[in-house]
């Protein structure tokens, strides 16, 4: 696992919206009195859903709302790569899978379009709207090649569609999540290819049980 620090511009201060603040003490409310530092980790998640991304002031605010040390809050919030320590794009963050699966069925060429597109891996574009990373696998292999855009998955990319989805989030749009070929889900493309015989789910191949000398109905 790679290192994970804090960016090095910092703000100033940070300060919990009325909305963010709301939701916090909802979740602190779920846990006993002395147990109110278990909050810590959705707490953390709706600072960056507020900020989109956790800075080191926000660390301290959130350490001084669950009265614990804020090096424990720091070890959370480096810990878990779903944190964004660093200021992340206002349009839309992409994450883009390397790992085996995705990297064999291109990858590389996704990588290559945010580059050309967005700028540098863990930087933000020059208009402040967008930025991207290479994360490990997000259990999608099946899909490959995908990437985590915002909060959702969008899965059997190619380069082109890839560009589409950034000319649409630019346009204002909300590109559709998923795949984007002619499957449900992670079926086959094209749908199922075998189990495809309705005999198999009608009932009309079952064999027919003969009754035992002297048994009774099974009630229903």
């Amino acid at each position: 696992m790679s290192v994970r620090r804090l960016a090095k511009e910092q703000p100033a201060s940070f300060a919990f919206s009325k909305a963010t603040k709301t939701k916090a003490d909802w979740w602190i409310a779920k846990y006993p009195d002395n147990r109110s530092q278990s909050a810590v980790i959705p707490i953390l998640w709706l600072v960056q859903k507020q900020e989109g991304w956790v800075s080191e002031p926000a660390i301290r605010a959130i350490a001084e709302l669950l009265g614990m040390p804020y090096i424990r809050v720091l070890e959370v919030a480096t810990f878990y790569t779903m944190f964004q320590l660093e200021p992340v794009g206002t349009v839309a963050h992409f994450q883009v899978c390397g790992t085996t699966p995705c990297m064999l069925r291109g990858s590389n060429d996704l990588m290559a379009v945010c580059k050309s597109r967005i700028g540098h891996k863990h930087t933000v574009s020059a208009d402040g709207r967008f930025s991207w990373e290479e994360v490990e696998c997000m259990g999608a292999c099946a899909n490959a090649p995908m990437a985590a855009i915002n909060d959702y998955y969008f899965e059997d990319l190619t380069a082109d569609t890839l560009n589409q989805i950034i000319d649409d989030f630019a346009a204002g749009k909300t590109p559709r999540p998923g795949t984007r070929v002619d499957r449900v889900s992670s079926a086959p493309e094209g749908g199922a290819l075998t189990l495809t015989d309705p005999k198999l789910y009608d009932g009309s191949a079952a064999k027919k049980i003969k009754s035992l000398p002297n048994s009774k109905p099974v009630p229903a």
